[in-house]
């Protein structure tokens, strides 16, 4: 019964993409007269240690192998022939792509910092849209309205709300006697919040509640003041969803643009 949003995964890119504008420099190593330059490796060693690997003599010399094997390799493949078979030219065109989209969200990221002030309105706008209370649930999903009353009536005669559940088409919370444990009204459909949020401690819905999932009946176990998070500890998450948004607009002003056919 949870709502989720989605956002779009490009923001992925710039964290795994590494530049390809690399300029001459100190070679790391030969393979058949190729050079695999040092900048590369030290891109490598970027990512890993923004990973969690710490830099060591050790790691620079597992990733210098490794690239002399790709370099290896991606030469006995051009011999083959391979460059030319067009799976494996979609693929190589598909990975230059991911490494311009990565790199120009890197770049936009960068050039289009995200201000103090529109951090802390972020913050105060979610803020606003949790409310002040959170509950905690129970609730059991049939198909029709006519199961839901007959639950209801079955509840009337003291039959036990966990018990019923078992049969619940909502699985997830099925096997946990229908708990949907604490949450905030905002995290449901608004039928589903607009009977839960009259509910007393203890009650349960004595008419059906309809939603796009089926028919519920929602039990109120316990409600209590929200404690929102503090600002600073959920900044970076609110950096990086408002970068998002901020991709996903560039993007679709970028789509506006183009000639697509």
């Amino acid at each position: 019964m949870l709502k989720t949003g989605k956002f779009a995964a490009l923001a992925i890119l710039g964290a795994l993409a590494i530049n390809p504008a690399f300029a001459e420099d100190k070679s790391a190593a030969m393979v058949n007269g190729v050079s695999i330059p040092q900048s590369r490796i030290d891109a490598r060693v970027k990512v890993a240690t923004t990973q969690g690997q710490p830099d060591s003599p050790d790691l620079r010399k597992a990733i210098r192998e490794d690239m002399i094997n790709l370099e290896v390799l991606s030469q006995e493949a051009v011999k083959l022939g391979m460059g030319k078979d067009n799976d494996v030219a979609q693929q190589i065109e598909l990975a230059r792509q991911s490494v311009l989209a990565g790199a120009f969200v890197q770049n936009y990221t960068k050039n289009h910092p995200i201000s103090e002030a529109q951090l802390k309105q972020e913050y105060n706008n979610l803020k606003s849209k949790l409310g002040e209370k959170e509950y905690n649930a129970r609730h059991i999903l049939v198909e029709t309205e006519a199961e839901a009353k007959a639950i209801i009536a079955q509840l009337d005669k003291k039959a036990k709300f966990e018990k019923l559940a078992e049969k619940s088409k909502d699985a997830g919370s099925a096997e946990r006697g229908g708990s949907l444990d604490w949450a905030v009204p905002n995290n449901f459909v608004p039928p589903f919040a607009n009977a839960l949020t009259k509910l007393k401690k203890g009650e349960y819905t004595k008419e059906p509640v309809q939603s796009q999932f089926g028919w519920h009946v929602i039990r109120l176990d316990d409600a209590r003041d929200l404690k929102a998070p503090p600002y600073e500890e959920v900044k970076p998450q609110l950096q990086q969803r408002l970068h998002q948004q901020a991709i996903q607009k560039e993007i679709a002003d970028l789509r506006a643009k183009a000639k697509i056919e």
